[in-house]
Formats: C-alpha cells, structure tokens, sequence
C-alpha cells in the first residue's frame, strides 16, 4: 500500500490523484495554495482564519488538496551552497533516437545521484534539463563524465552555468480567469 504525501494510507486505483477529475478548485482554495505557496509552515488556524473558513473545513480543504494532488508536497528548500555545493548548473541532455524507448530510466537513475537537484523531461530539441549543484568545476566536469556521457543512452549535452536564482515572491500559479483573458 502507498502513502500520500500527508502520509495517509491510500491504495492504487483506489482513487485518481489527477487534479482534473476531482473538484474544482475555487476561491478558498486559492487563497490556501497562494499562502502555502509563500510559507508552507502557516499554521492551520492562521490559514483558516485568512481564507475566513472554519479551521475543521480549512484541515479538510489542505487534505483534500494533498490528496487529490493539487499540493504535492511540502519540503525546507536549502541553499546548496550551505553544504559547500555551491556550482549549480542545468545540463541540457538529448538521447540517442535509438534509446527512446529508456527515457524513463534514465531520469530515474539521474533522480538518485547526490549532484542533481531536479530531473526535468522537455520538449525541444534536447530531452532533459538536470539541475546539478557540486562543490567545483572538476566536480561537475566528472558528473558530466561520469552520469552522462558515459551513458550508453546519452547522445550529447550542453552545460549552462548558473550565476544566480532569484525566487519569484509570489509562487502559486494563477489560473486564467474564464472571463475570456
């Protein structure tokens, strides 16, 4: 059996964590994704008191949301720096034609390597961008060696380095409003 990302028990196909086929989401919600967005730590009567709801119907609404898979998670986002990683770079990576099939694999094996922040699959004419955080310059150049041009699957990559990361203060998306925007 799997567990939610609240920790709750739930079993597969028991139910679809596709925010498209659960409720809508509406005002009260976004007023709790748009403040979890800026501090995941609110506490719950804070939170209900902000969206004007009960704090029982605002507990409910933050569960429904983990479950249904609007919220996926919650986590302490820190610095690589502060652990002496302070290279970061995005390493575009594009896969050989015949190694398509493996896509997955291949960000799941790059998933469990200590260097990478985040795995993103997109579109173009490169198949991956790997955000990496090393503590040098021979750090990263042997991750490159290492994970990805020594990888059978792998046909070429593009090292970008990164200088700086300024967060955006306000981080929950807004969808479009239906009035024809």
């Amino acid at each position: 059996m799997k567990k939610n990302v609240s920790g709750a028990p739930y079993a597969e196909g028991s139910g679809s964590n596709d925010v498209r086929t659960g409720a809508p989401i509406d005002e009260i919600d976004r007023i709790l994704l748009d403040q979890l967005s800026r501090d995941a730590r609110t506490p719950n009567n804070a939170l209900a008191a902000l969206a004007g709801i009960a704090p029982s119907t605002c507990l409910g609404r933050v569960r429904s949301l983990i479950d249904r898979g609007v919220i996926r998670g919650f986590h302490a986002d820190i610095d690589p720096a502060t652990l002496g990683r302070d290279l970061q770079a995005m390493i575009a990576v594009r896969v050989q034609a015949n190694a398509r099939q493996h896509l997955g694999q291949l960000a799941e094996q790059l998933a469990t390597v200590d260097e990478v922040l985040n795995v993103y699959f997109i579109a173009g004419a490169d198949d991956y961008l790997i955000h990496v955080a090393t503590a040098s310059s021979e750090e990263l150049r042997r991750f490159v060696l290492d994970h990805l041009s020594a990888h059978p699957a792998v046909a070429s990559t593009e090292t970008i380095l990164i200088f700086e990361h300024v967060r955006p203060r306000h981080r929950a998306p807004r969808a479009e409003q239906s009035s024809g925007r």
